[in-house]
C-alpha cells in the first residue's frame, strides 16, 4: 500500500526505522498508558505528539482510540499524524483501523484525505464502502455520495442497513424521488423492511421530498414506531404546514403510551401556533409538565413563543420566571414578546438585565420600537449599539432604514447606504429594498431609479412596489402605470403591487386603469383579501363609482375596520350619506368597534346634514362608551357642525369646556361663523382669546 504525504514526512524527520528487533513490550506498554491518561484528561495533542515522536507499533485499541477522539474533537491535524503512525509502522494495517481513518476524516470533513486512504486500501470491505459513502452524505455531497453507492453496487459487496441510511438521506438532500423509490425496492429486495431505523429513514426521506402521502404510508408499516419515528413524521407535516395533522399524530403518540422527545413536544406546540390553538397549546403544556418536560430548553422556549404570540405575556413570563438556566433564546423571546405587545417599557427593562446580548437582541429591541413608531427610542437604541457592538447585520440595518423612513430622514439613510457598501451588503435585497423605500418616502425619485437600476440583477416584487410607490407619491399616475407594464416582463405582481397601483388611479381619479387592474386581479386568479377590497373600495368610491364599491365590499369573505371605515367615508363622499349610519350600526352587530376615523366619517355626515343633536352624541358616545381619546380633528369637526347650523349656545359651552387652550384656528372659525350669525358676545371671547394666544406666542419669539 502506498504512504501520503504525512508518513513521507514522518520517514524524512525521523531516524531511520529497524523492524529486526521486536519491539520493546515493556515501553511500548507504558507509553500505551500515559497516551490514555492524556486522552481522558482532554490534552488530545500532547498525546497525538507522544505517539508521533514514538517509533515503536502500537496495539490497534489505542489507534482506533485516537481516531474516535480526533473525529469528535474535529481535530484535523492530530487525525493526520495519526494515520501517518498507523501506516509507517504497520506495513499491512488491520482494514477495520483504516476504516476507522475514513469514518474520522469524513467527521473532520477532510473529504481528499478520506478518498485518498480509501483509493490506496488493498481490499474493501462493507465497512470502508460506507465510511466513504456516509463521509460525503454527512458532509453534504449527495450526488458524490450516489456515485460512490452505484460503485459500491458494481464491485459486489451488498449494502447494509447503514450504507442504506446514508444514501437515503442523500436523496432526501438531492429532493430526487425517481432515487428514493428506486433505493426503497432495493431496501425490501434485500430484507430490511422490518428495520425501525431505516423505516424511520424512508418517511424522513419522502417527507423531506415533500411526498407526505408516501412518507404516512410508510410509517403505518412500521410495527411499533419509536420516540424518534414519530418525531421524523411529526416534523415533516410541521415543515409541511399541515399543523392539524400534526397535532392529531401527537395525540395518536400520546393514546400509544409512548414518551415523545423534547423536539416533538416543542413541535406539537408550535404547531398550535399555525391553527392559533391556545386551547391545545394548553393541553400540550399539562402533558408536558406530566412527563418531566416543561422546563426544557427546548420545550420551554416553545411555550413561552406560544404564549406570546398568542397575546398571553403572563403566562409567558410565569414561564421564563420558573426557568432557572435562561438562555438567550428565552430572553430574545420574552423582549419580543414585550415589544411587539406594544410594552417597550417592559421590554427594555428587561433587555437591560440580559447578562448577554446578540445581534438577534439587539434586533428585536429595535423592531419593537419600529413595530410602534418609537422612533425617537429606536434611534436611542441604534447609538448605543454602534456603542457596544460591532455586529450589525442585514437585519439591524433594514431595520434602521424603516426609522428613517417614518422620520424622512434622508440622512440616515444616505449613511446606511454608504454603510452597505463598505461592508458589501448592497447586493442585499432584504436591506436594498428597505433603502428603496426609504428615498422613495423621502421624496428623491431620482436616487430611487438609480437604486433601482442597480438591483436590475436580484431585484423582486417588493423592489418594484417601492419604485411604484415612490412615482405613486410624486403623483405621477401615468409612470406608475407605464412601469407596471414593465414589471409584468418578468415579476410577478403581489397584493401589495395592486394596493399601490389602485391607489394610484384613485389619487388621479382614473377609473379606467382601475377597473382594468381589477380585471387584471380576478383573470390572474388572486384572492380577494382584506388589502386587495380594500383598495378597490377606495379606488371605487374616489372615482364616483360607490355602487361598485358597494359590491367590493359586499363580496368580501372579510372585512376589517379599514374596509367599513373606506366605505363610510366613500358614501360620504358620494353623497350616499344615509348609508354611514346604517353602515355603522351593522358593524357592531358584527362585533368590530369603531376607531376615530369611523367617527370622524359620522361626524362629517352631520356637519353636512345639519344632524348638530345627533353629531353631539355620538361625540359623546366616543368617549363614553368606546374609551376613544377625541383627536384635534373631531374637535374642530363640532365647532363645525355648531357654527354651521347656528347653534351658539352649544357652540360657546363646548369652546369653554375643551380639555385644552384652543388653537387659532378653531378661535378664527368661531369669529367666522359668528360674524356671519352676528353673535357680538362670543365673537368678542374669540377675538380676545386669539389676540393672548399671539401675544404669548410673540413674546416667545422675542425672548
Amino acid at each position: 500500500m502506498g504512504t501520503n504525504k504525512a508518513s513521507i514526512l514522518y520517514r524524512l524527520l525521523n531516524v531511520k526505522i529497524t523492524t529486526t528487533n521486536p519491539p520493546r513490550q515493556a515501553e511500548v506498554k507504558a507509553l500505551t498508558t500515559t497516551i490514555t491518561n492524556h486522552i481522558r484528561s482532554g490534552s488530545l495533542g500532547k498525546a497525538v505528539s507522544i505517539l508521533f515522536a514514538a517509533p515503536l507499533p502500537f496495539p490497534s485499541s489505542l489507534y482506533a482510540h485516537l481516531f474516535r477522539t480526533c473525529a469528535s474533537n474535529k481535530a484535523a491535524v492530530e487525525l493526520r499524524k495519526v494515520e501517518s503512525h498507523l501506516v509507517t509502522f504497520s506495513p499491512n494495517p488491520p482494514l477495520f483501523l483504516l476504516n476507522r481513518a475514513i469514518e474520522a476524516y469524513g467527521k473532520c470533513a477532510c473529504l481528499r484525505d478520506a478518498q485518498e486512504v480509501f483509493d490506496e486500501l488493498p481490499q474493501r470491505d462493507g465497512g470502508s464502502w460506507n465510511a466513504m459513502i456516509t463521509a460525503y452524505s454527512q458532509n453534504g455531497y449527495a450526488e458524490r455520495a450516489l456515485e460512490m453507492f452505484l460503485c459500491m453496487r458494481k464491485s459486489g459487496v451488498s449494502a447494509s442497513e447503514i450504507t442504506f441510511a446514508s444514501v437515503l438521506v442523500s436523496c432526501a438532500s438531492l429532493l430526487n424521488v425517481w432515487i428514493l423509490r428506486q433505493v426503497h425496492a432495493l431496501i425490501v429486495k434485500f430484507g430490511f423492511s422490518g428495520n425501525v431505523i431505516l423505516e424511520t429513514s424512508l418517511v424522513d426521506a419522502y417527507g423531506k421530498c415533500q411526498e407526505m402521502d408516501d412518507a404516512r404510508r410508510m410509517f403505518d408499516e412500521i410495527e411499533n414506531p419509536n420516540n424518534v419515528s414519530w418525531n421524523v413524521i411529526i416534523r415533516r407535516y410541521l415543515d409541511m404546514g399541515v399543523g392539524k395533522d400534526v397535532l392529531f399524530l401527537f395525540s395518536e403518540l400520546v393514546r400509544a403510551n409512548v414518551v415523545p422527545l423534547t423536539f416533538t413536544v416543542s413541535n406539537a406546540l408550535v404547531a398550535c401556533l399555525t391553527i392559533g390553538g391556545l386551547t391545545e397549546g394548553l393541553q400540550i403544556h399539562g402533558f408536558s409538565i406530566k412527563i418531566n418536560a416543561e422546563m426544557d430548553k427546548v420545550v420551554s422556549s416553545s411555550l413561552i413563543d406560544l404564549y406570546r404570540k398568542c397575546g398571553d405575556l403572563v403566562s409567558a413570563r410565569r414561564i421564563f420566571d420558573l426557568i432557572c438556566s435562561k438562555d438567550l433564546i428565552h430572553w430574545t423571546s420574552m423582549v419580543s414578546g414585550y415589544a411587539t405587545d406594544g410594552k417597550t417599557r417592559e421590554a427594555r427593562d428587561l433587555f437591560n438585565e440580559m447578562p448577554e446580548k446578540t445581534v438577534i437582541s439587539w434586533n428585536a429591541m429595535l423592531a419593537g420600537y419600529v413595530h410602534n413608531s418609537e422612533c425617537d427610542e429606536a434611534l436611542q437604541l441604534i447609538f448605543l449599539m454602534c456603542k457596544q457592538t460591532r455586529y450589525i447585520d442585514h437585519v439591524t440595518l433594514g431595520l434602521i432604514l424603516n426609522v428613517s423612513a417614518a422620520l424622512s430622514d434622508i440622512e440616515l439613510g444616505k449613511q446606511v447606504h454608504g454603510f452597505m457598501y463598505r461592508h458589501e451588503l448592497h447586493s442585499n435585497l432584504f436591506v436594498a429594498n428597505a433603502l428603496l423605500d426609504v428615498y422613495g418616502k423621502c421624496g428623491h425619485l431620482r436616487k430611487t431609479r438609480v437604486l433601482f437600476h442597480e438591483m436590475s440583477q436580484w431585484r423582486d416584487a417588493v423592489s418594484w412596489n417601492a419604485l411604484l410607490t415612490s412615482y405613486n407619491f410624486h403623483r405621477m399616475g401615468d409612470a406608475t402605470m407605464m412601469n407596471f407594464s414593465n414589471m409584468l416582463g418578468g415579476t410577478i405582481p403581489s397584493k401589495y403591487t395592486f394596493g399601490t397601483l389602485l391607489a394610484a388611479c384613485a389619487n388621479t381619479f382614473a377609473l379606467k386603469p382601475g377597473k382594468q387592474i381589477h380585471g387584471y386581479i380576478i383573470r390572474n386568479d388572486y384572492e380577494m383579501d382584506i388589502v386587495i377590497n380594500g383598495a378597490l373600495v377606495n379606488m371605487y368610491s374616489k372615482c364616483g363609482c360607490v355602487d361598485y364599491a358597494l359590491y367590493i365590499f359586499a363580496a368580501a369573505p372579510q372585512k376589517d375596520l379599514f374596509l367599513w371605515n373606506s366605505l363610510m367615508l366613500a358614501c360620504y363622499h358620494n353623497r350616499r350619506s344615509d348609508y354611514v349610519f346604517e353602515l355603522f350600526e351593522l358593524m357592531k352587530e358584527t362585533g368590530i368597534s369603531p376607531d376615530s376615523t369611523t367617527f370622524q366619517a359620522i361626524f362629517l355626515v352631520c356637519i353636512r346634514e345639519g344632524h348638530v343633536q345627533l353629531g353631539r352624541q355620538y361625540f359623546d358616545l366616543m368617549s363614553d362608551k368606546y374609551w376613544i381619546t377625541p383627536w384635534l380633528e373631531h374637535y374642530e369637526s363640532m365647532i363645525e357642525l355648531f357654527g354651521q347650523h347656528g347653534y351658539f349656545d352649544e357652540l360657546e359651552d363646548f369652546m369653554k369646556k375643551l380639555p385644552f387652550s384652543p388653537t387659532i384656528q378653531m378661535l378664527e372659525r368661531v369669529v367666522h361663523f359668528c360674524r356671519e350669525q352676528r353673535n357680538l358676545k362670543l365673537e368678542s371671547w374669540a377675538i380676545n382669546q386669539r389676540n393672548q394666544i399671539f401675544s404669548k406666542n410673540c413674546s416667545e419669539i422675542a425672548e
